[in-house]
């Protein structure tokens, strides 16, 4: 297995060249600290997720774990085994990274997270805290409130009259709900950057209202002692926006503006015949409903706001070619001026994203050997039998919502470390929210117990259509034992408001960091 240390490693980031440095411990483990331009790729799920992250099996990968040799060889050596042909560990530890000059950075979304501490420094975003908002609405003054997260987390909680308007929508759609140029434009997430992001792309976008974001999002309106709204479905109308003619003509503007590079269907084609030697990511940004209903082959769906909140989800490749589509070019503009300003430097805009064949086929998956399963239907049945043990293998944060009844928890990679003493002899069924995560499992399964093996077939999302009963405990697994995810401050059983006001404050803090960073360099645009 070949190596590299922490000295080239560096080299090899700041050359722009095409490199994924995959970091492959869970992601609660890989919060704590991390480089960076690192990428997280569980090695749990590493199968599921590498083609989406790494396109191009031939991309040279860096796959590191903080020090945990043995793990990036496990990481190194499944890549090998399904297909990538340029891999590399670097064994080195967070001391020996600091040693080679690379700053170390906790939690997720890093790139992401800090970029929107810096759109807000750059361009002096304004924003409002959450008092004066709720004065501002107690007096009945003229404003929406725009909720840039994911309609889920909206309908999870919102501030009150707040609309589901998720980030990559607001732009393109913003003239829709202001009737007058006196209407104050509130833009908020859960914390910060889109709430940020969001404000300024309308700003950007050229709107006359004072446009403002709220400062610290729901945590901030729970932190000043304010009621949230729960269960609300109120979002923005599907289709094109009544004021189209308006988003095209800011559209132009903004690609003039900021030199986003546009292509045609044609250059498109040739630069898929040319996978072999770049990476290229084609990234539909429209709501995943449109994407749902028909797009191009080929391209996977990231929402714009979400993308630019989360590159991190999707591009494991920094230096690999972007392409955005959309239907009019609006949003996948607006997507492609943030990612040019952060420093991505190879992003262009689709022309006429949508013409010619789409399918609407799910976004492709990776195969799986087939492997011996139980029905939903056989396993009701069987739920009672003393013989009979379930092991879920999905994410600990959705097993303490709800899991089958009698169900133990565990992570996939490391089911004897994690989970409980296996049986012996019977039936271990396992499941995950999907099945697939399961079905990856069952050889791992079959080394520790001398029991029957069998995946739930359609995992726990099939029971779970099916009405059979299930069981929930927020306790378990235990917040420290949730290592498979980095939990936000409302996902902990203690100290919520503590941990609310912490991860706004590493928010904050992240403007200071990179500053220090001789490594991170944005590319933010002329202040108007």
């Amino acid at each position: 297995m070949t190596e590299i240390d922490s000295n080239s490693l560096r080299a090899a980031m700041l050359e722009d060249a095409e490199i994924a440095l995959l970091d492959i411990r869970e992601q609660g483990e890989f919060g704590q600290c991390h480089l960076f331009w690192a990428v997280n790729a569980p090695l749990s799920r590493i199968e599921l997720e590498v083609a989406r992250l790494v396109p191009r099996s031939g991309a040279r990968v860096v796959v590191t774990a903080a020090g945990n040799a043995a793990l990036a060889r496990r990481g190194a050596e499944t890549l090998a085994s399904i297909g990538y042909t340029d891999v590399s560990i670097c064994p080195a530890t967070p001391e020996d990274w600091q040693a080679a000059g690379f700053t170390i950075y906790s939690g997720i979304n890093v790139p992401s997270k800090a970029f929107g501490e810096a759109v807000e420094h750059h361009y002096e975003t304004p924003s409002i805290p959450a008092q004066t908002l709720k004065q501002m609405q107690d007096r009945g003054e003229d404003l929406v409130v725009l909720d840039s997260r994911t309609f889920a987390e909206y309908r999870n909680m919102n501030i009150p009259g707040g609309v589901s308007v998720p980030g990559g929508e607001l732009a393109y759609r913003i003239r829709d709900f202001v009737a007058s140029d006196d209407t104050t434009i509130v833009v908020n997430c859960a914390g910060r950057t889109r709430s940020i992001v969001g404000a300024q792309s309308v700003i950007n976008f050229g709107v006359p209202n004072r446009v403002v974001a709220l400062e610290n999002g729901t945590m901030g309106w729970h932190l000043a002692g304010l009621e949230l709204e729960y269960g609300r479905t109120d979002r923005f109308d599907a289709g094109d926006p009544r004021s189209l003619a308006a988003a095209l003509e800011m559209r132009d503007r903004i690609v003039a503006d900021y030199g986003i590079s546009t292509i045609s269907r044609a250059v498109l084609d040739d630069w898929r015949w040319q996978n072999a030697d770049r990476t290229l990511y084609l990234l539909d940004v429209r709501d995943p409903d449109e994407f749902a209903a028909g797009h191009l082959p080929g391209a996977r769906s990231a929402p714009g706001g979400q993308l630019v909140q989360a590159t991190d989800f999707q591009i494991g490749v920094p230096g690999g070619r972007i392409v955005l589509a959309d239907d009019t070019g609006v949003r996948a503009a607006m997507t492609a001026h943030w990612l040019v300003q952060m420093g991505y430097p190879d992003v262009h805009v689709l022309v006429d994203g949508m013409t010619g064949a789409q399918e609407m086929a799910p976004e492709p998956v990776p195969g799986i050997t087939p492997i011996p399963e139980i029905s939903v239907e056989e396993l009701s049945r069987r739920l009672g039998e003393t013989d009979l043990a379930i092991l879920d293998l999905g994410e600990s944060r959705a097993f303490r919502k709800a899991h089958i009844p009698v169900a133990k928890w565990a992570i996939r990679s490391r089911i004897g470390e994690t989970g409980p003493a296996l049986p012996e002899a019977g039936t271990l069924v396992l499941t995950s929210a999907d099945g697939r995560v399961a079905a990856l499992a069952v050889e791992e399964a079959r080394a520790l117990t001398g029991a029957e093996v069998v995946v739930l077939e359609g995992g726990t999302d099939a029971w779970l259509a099916a009405g059979h009963e299930v069981e929930g405990d927020p306790a378990y697994p235990a917040d420290e034992d949730c290592i498979d995810v980095y939990l936000r401050a409302y996902d902990r059983n203690a100290d919520v408001e503590a941990r609310m006001q912490e991860y706004i404050d590493w928010e904050i803090a992240l403007i200071h960091q990179i500053a220090n960073d001789p490594d991170v360099e944005f590319r933010l645009g002329p202040v108007a």
